[in-house]
């Protein structure tokens, strides 16, 4: 009786610790490269991106190419699932900025006469790095450009599923 006990009980012992090395899946972690596909949205639900219909997102994860709500959102995610990550503004594109908005003489710009409001221009920084803007304003001895990102000072909300951990 007693050896019949045993070995129910190192039967059941081994199946648990077979079940849980089994239904263990990976999980996302600094350094993992990871594909997602995405849905970003305001607070009142409008969609401003997502990746449906298209290639999925891949990024190295900890390594600064999406912003840091959204990779944090992912760490502990496992392959199949899909979860909605809130995104406050200094996670996301941080606070607007006023000393991101410059005014140019337009003659100084290449193509500056023919420049428009809401039109994107690049700034190009010392280093060589281009910077996106947007042109605010137009007038004969001024454009007003801003180097805000456009969905500076927004809570976002996306819903993310984790396609692959590569």
């Amino acid at each position: 009786m007693y050896g019949t006990l045993l070995l129910i009980a190192c039967v059941l012992a081994f199946s648990s610790g077979c079940i849980a090395s089994e239904g263990t899946a990976a999980q996302v972690k600094s350094g993992d490269r990871v594909l997602v596909h995405y849905t970003g949205t305001f607070e009142n639900g409008t969609v401003f991106d997502g990746s449906a219909g298209g290639e999925p997102l891949g990024f190295t994860v900890g390594s600064g190419e999406v912003i840091p709500g959204f990779e944090a959102g992912v760490v502990g995610m496992q392959v199949g699932e899909t979860k909605t990550v809130r995104v406050p503004v200094d996670q996301a594109y941080g606070p607007y900025r006023e000393d991101l908005v410059f005014v140019a003489d337009p003659a100084e710009i290449p193509g500056g006469e023919n420049l428009t409001v809401g039109e994107q221009v690049g700034i190009t920084l010392p280093g060589g790095q281009v910077l996106p803007a947007t042109v605010t304003s137009v007038s004969p001895g001024a454009v007003t450009i801003d180097a805000n990102h456009r969905l500076v000072g927004e809570d976002l909300t996306f819903t993310i599923s984790l396609v692959e951990i590569v």
